[in-house]
This record gives C-alpha cells, sequence and structure tokens, in this order.
C-alpha cells in the first residue's frame, strides 16, 4: 500500500473512521480525492468533528447499533477500502470485521513503527495484526531495498498538546450531540488536567534526575538492563500481551529480575513521556524493591534519553512497543514479553526472560538480518511525516510524494530496489 503511492487509490470509494487527534485525515481526504479517489467520513464525537465538519456522516447510535449502521452504509456508499487510524479500537474492531467479511481492503495507519520521523499504515492491521512476515528467511533471501534518509519531522509534543485541547474541548462541548458515544479512552474536559500536570511532572523530574545520564553512561554504563514502559491504556498491552496492566508487566519483570539476574546487574525502569500526567509508579516500585530486596539495584527514571540509555544497557524489555526495535538499531539485546512483528529468531531473544537476564551478552541482533528487516519494513509500511506536524516539499529522486495540502507533502511514498 504504502509503495503503490497515491496512485493505488485512484478510481476508489474510500471510507474513513476515526483518525488521529488533528487535521491530518481532511488533509488526507483532500490528497486522495486529488488522486481521483472518492472519499466518505465518519464522525463519533465533537473532537472528530471539529477537524472534519463538512462532508462527513455523523454517527449517533449505540455501540450495539454500530454493526448494522456501518454494514449498510458500506452498500450504500458502495465502499471499495475503509481507512482508520487504530485498529484495536472497539468501534475500528467491528469495522475490521465487517469491511474483511465484504473482501474490502482496510487500510491501518499507527503512530510510525520507527520513530519520530515516520508514520505507519498497513494493509491489514498493525502491531499484533500486522500481516508483514515474521520469518528471518523471508527477509534474508531478499535483496534489501534502498531507502533514502528521512527528512526530519522534529520536535512535535506541542502540535499533539494543541490537537488534544482542541479535540477534548470539543468532544466535552459536542457530548450531548454525541451522547451514546462511547471512547477507547477517558473522554471529557477533565483530561486537560493530566496534560497539565505532565506539563509540571517534566521540569520536575527534570531536577530530581539530574545527574542520572551521567552515571548511567559513566559508572554503570554495561551494568543495566532497561524496561521502557508503555502508557498505561495502551492497547497493545491488553490485546497482545499477557498482561492485564503495565504495573502487572512491572511486577512480573521485577520478580524474575530479583530471582535470576545477577548481582552485579541493576534493573532500570523508564515511564513513558505520554503517561507522564497519568500514572507515576514509584510508590509501587518502592514497594516491590523493599519486599524483593532490589534496593541499591532498581532505578526508576522519567525523561533521560533513551537513546543514550540504549547505547549503555546490558539488554532492553518490553512488553511489545516499538522501542524494542529502536533497540535493535543500537545493537542491544532484546526480550520481548508480548507479541511484536519484530519478536523474530536472529533479532530478539527466544527463550525466556529469566535466561535473559544471564545470556543477553550472546544474544544481540544480527545485524544483516536487522538490515534486511529494517529496509522491508521502511519500504513497506512506513511513511516519512508525522501525524500531528506538516513536512514542507522536499526534492525526491522518485518524484513520488504523499501530498498533505497545496504546499506540504509528507516525502517517499515509494522507493526504487536494487540488490545490495
Amino acid at each position: 500500500m504504502v509503495k503503490s503511492g497515491l496512485s493505488k487509490f485512484k478510481g476508489k470509494r474510500i471510507l474513513l473512521l476515526q483518525g488521529p487527534m488533528g487535521p491530518f485525515f481532511h488533509r488526507l481526504a483532500l490528497d486522495l480525492t486529488q488522486a481521483g479517489a472518492q472519499v466518505f467520513k465518519v464522525n463519533f464525537n465533537g473532537g472528530d468533528w471539529i477537524f472534519y465538519p463538512s462532508n462527513s456522516l455523523n454517527y449517533h447510535g449505540k455501540i450495539e447499533e454500530w454493526p448494522a449502521y456501518f454494514e449498510d452504509l458500506l452498500v450504500l456508499l458502495q465502499v471499495d477500502m475503509v481507512m482508520l487510524f487504530g485498529d484495536c479500537r472497539p468501534i475500528h474492531c467491528v469495522a475490521h470485521e465487517i469491511a474483511h467479511k465484504h473482501g474490502l481492503e482496510i487500510g491501518v495507519f499507527e503512530e510510525g513503527y520507527i520513530r519520530p520521523n515516520y508514520i505507519t499504515l498497513e494493509q491489514y492491521g498493525v502491531n499484533g495484526n500486522s500481516s508483514l512476515p515474521r520469518s528471518p528467511v523471508y527477509y534474508l533471501n531478499r535483496p534489501p531495498a534502498k531507502i533514502e534518509a528521512p527528512q526530519p519531522v522534529g520536535n512535535t509534543y506541542w502540535y499533539a498538546v494543541l490537537w488534544a485541547i482542541l479535540y477534548y474541548f470539543a468532544a466535552g462541548l459536542l457530548r450531548p450531540i454525541f451522547a451514546n458515544y462511547q471512547h477507547h479512552r477517558p473522554l471529557s474536559w477533565l483530561e486537560a488536567l493530566p496534560w497539565l500536570r505532565s506539563v509540571w511532572r517534566k521540569w520536575y523530574f527534570a531536577i530530581k534526575e539530574r545527574g542520572v545520564k551521567t552515571l548511567l553512561r559513566g559508572k554503570y554504563s554495561g551494568r543495566y538492563f532497561i524496561v521502557p514502559l508503555q502508557v498505561h491504556n495502551d492497547a497493545q498491552v491488553v490485546m497482545h500481551s499477557g498482561f492485564d496492566t503495565v504495573k502487572h508487566f512491572i511486577n512480573e519483570v521485577m520478580i524474575s529480575f530479583a530471582s535470576h539476574a545477577p548481582r552485579n546487574k541493576m534493573l532500570v525502569i523508564k515511564h513513558h513521556p505520554m503517561d507522564r500526567g497519568y500514572f507515576d509508579y514509584t510508590k509501587f516500585i518502592n514497594n516491590k524493591m523493599k519486599l524483593l530486596g532490589l534496593q541499591g539495584r532498581c532505578l526508576y527514571i522519567h525523561d533521560q534519553h533513551l537513546p543514550t540509555l540504549l547505547d549503555h544497557s546490558s539488554g532492553v524489555v518490553v512488553v511489545n512497543s516499538t522501542v524494542g526495535l529502536s533497540a535493535l538499531i543500537h545493537g542491544a539485546p532484546v526480550k520481548v514479553c508480548g507479541t511484536a512483528l519484530y519478536d523474530m529468531k536472529g533479532l530478539t531473544f527466544q527463550h525466556s526472560l529469566g535466561r535473559f537476564w544471564r545470556e543477553a551478552q550472546h544474544a544481540k541482533p544480527n545485524a544483516r538480518l536487522l538490515k534486511y528487516f529494517y529496509d522491508y519494513l521502511v519500504s513497506y509500511s512506513q511513511i516519512n511525516g508525522s501525524f500531528y506536524k506538516r513536512l514542507p516539499i522536499v526534492a525526491s529522486k522518485a518524484g513520488l510524494h504523499w501530498v498533505l495540502n497545496d504546499n506540504y507533502s509528507v516525502p517517499k511514498v515509494e522507493v526504487e530496489e536494487k540488490s545490495a
């Protein structure tokens, strides 16, 4: 889907469901229309509506009524393809199943597998639902694609904050109109409080953790395992792992580390920056440290520079976060505890977590396999750009762009393949 470029959508009748917060889906509709497609959009709440107020359908029914409504809509509009952001939302799970039953194409957007300069678009599903091959033999028997360096996206944090504020404000204001809507996350004006708390905590932990990076890349370099946490309501944790919550994951990792890790190793648990305003596991982790006898061997941090930590770690333990892929790129051994598209022999540790603490030094990713997998991943599922911030047009040797309005583009949706 990514390699075909916008020309793939010419003549298609495309139905857009929920997109990322912000104007991305509205710009996408303009691009698709310019490419010769006919685009329809369904809004489910005021946040959806404020970014796509015209030429759209507003669904006011209950979640129980959505399957029949959606199936009728596919027939009425003669839809060829459905596009959505995130395939684990309740309304999207239902839509995905029905669209698949009707033999329709499904385009699923998600945050980039490779960050920060890419977004993801796959034809069937993403993350644990991805249809990308999971066999190392597949990638090793293919010549790697030639890919260009992406245009840097830059800082998108404040853009995301702006779109979130507008989204939640409109969702709250128009709640009476969309009274039956049930969001996959809390959806009210009270959501402004965690964002404000996040800003305060960002500065607080920057001061509190001053000097930690120096220790981790100096005195403790090569002596610690890092555990990057995911956001508390990440569907990938619930849908594609055996853990009920992030706290459940922390508990299992700390117990395993206390039981099996060498005494000269440390455990560094890193909070997710987008979860800063919602959760703080300090008390829970401190209590577990006392219970398990890990005082002095466990550190809980928030806003340290992750690439630096990866470069100086003994290994990385994740549920199924894309941080695991970043760790592989940095040459760090990785243990995946859930389901991840990059979890395969030759890239990640394939045995138990208990063994990982002792054998990680022998489990560094195969450089050739990683390159072939990375190049394939970029070529077939990644688009250089951001959901929250537009990129200026840049010259492309291939001459193909993912256009966002008249003066902007996400470059390089098709690349020329050559043998290595």
